[in-house]
């Protein structure tokens, strides 16, 4: 590997002063790709009839935009982003969109499996010797997750770029996800560097919901229709004074936690107290506590305990590069109760559909 083919596979990071295409695309073994003419539709029909909606920001425009030229590719993918931002649901679009659409999609939840496990979970038997009887598609969920004994053993079954898949090796597609740096990982030796430029054969960097605010009105909408319809609700719109504190909430749970509000509004059917949470947290508690809205001692305390712990643990899944098991550990609580807060502050463990 040449020192600029592995500057381009250690690329996938957003720095100021670029394009919004070059923002969301980190090119792992060289590859690039032209737009063309053809329109790019951040919007569009799912396999199950629902809207696919990458958003109306210039970086979602380009996102789809790449997603629709390379999904009918075999190279490998590799999806980052922060937890919440949707990076399964992108992985299933590109899945939708691809040759092997027909075939299965088979998501292997990397932080609980183990050596043993892989191959099972991967559709080969245990020597590594049984291919996919079916095309398809392979989801390596935040691959950052596999411990060194499943690296170990994932990197013996993929293919090395200089043949093509057979018998010893997966033919399926691969995508992988992550929601921390892999290559800072690679450095500090705790990924395999022959792993990362396996799965890294292009790389998309899905943006922060903070980063594409206009994204969130389009998102909120489509959001209200699905749980209006699965809950049996009628269809709402929101006010004028819930889109201005959904525009000045920083959404550290990204799209997963604008998800849970949202269903909170048409489950409760009172936008007031389903964004109470919102209102309460970080700047815009300090905001509303300057005003006449008359907050007691006892709830204002509560709020600030419970933003105070948010921000402990946010701080402490950064330091880690989210890596759940040693925040937990520099927390000093058990991993369960971490799992638990998570999904208390709307971060819980699962990507957003």
């Amino acid at each position: 590997m040449t020192p600029n083919t592995l500057a381009s596979a250690l690329q996938c990071r957003s720095t100021h002063g670029r394009t919004a295409r070059s923002e969301i695309l980190g090119l792992g073994i060289g590859e690039h790709f032209s737009m063309g003419s053809a329109p790019i539709v951040a919007t569009s029909r799912a396999s199950d009839g629902t809207t696919f909606v990458a958003g109306v920001s210039p970086a979602m425009v380009a996102l789809a935009g790449v997603i629709a030229e390379i999904a009918a590719t075999n190279l490998p993918i590799l999806l980052v982003g922060e937890i919440g931002t949707g990076k399964e649901m992108f992985a299933r679009r590109i899945h939708e969109l691809s040759s092997v659409h027909d075939g299965s999609l088979t998501r292997v939840a990397c932080a609980s499996t183990n050596a043993d496990r892989l191959l099972a979970d991967l559709g080969l038997d245990g020597s590594g010797d049984g291919l996919r009887t079916r095309p398809g598609t392979i989801l390596l969920d935040e691959i950052s997750e596999l411990d060194v004994a499943c690296q170990r053993k994932l990197v013996s079954v993929l293919p090395d770029g200089d043949m093509a898949p057979g018998r010893t090796c997966l033919s399926a597609r691969m995508i992988s996800t992550t929601s921390r740096h892999l290559d800072d990982e690679v450095r500090a030796g705790r990924f395999r560097s022959e792993l990362y430029y396996r799965v890294n054969g292009v790389c998309l960097r899905i943006p922060p919901l903070r980063e594409r605010k206009e994204d969130i009105q389009p998102l909120a909408e489509r959001l209200l229709a699905k749980h209006a319809s699965q809950l049996g609700k009628p269809r709402r719109v929101l006010s004028v004074r819930t889109m201005e504190i959904f525009l000045a909430y920083p959404w550290p749970g990204n799209v997963r936690e604008l998800e849970n509000v949202v269903k909170k509004i048409v489950a409760l059917s009172d936008e007031s107290l389903a964004t109470a949470e919102l209102v309460q947290s970080g700047s815009r508690l300090r905001a509303f506590a300057s005003t006449d809205v008359g907050y007691s001692l006892k709830v204002a305390s509560r709020a600030a305990s419970r933003e105070a712990e948010r921000e402990l643990i946010l701080k402490a899944l950064a330091r880690t590069r989210w890596n759940r098991k040693r925040a937990a550990q520099e927390l000093q609580i058990s991993y369960k109760s971490l799992l638990y807060k998570l999904k208390q502050i709307g971060l819980e463990d699962t990507e957003t559909n």
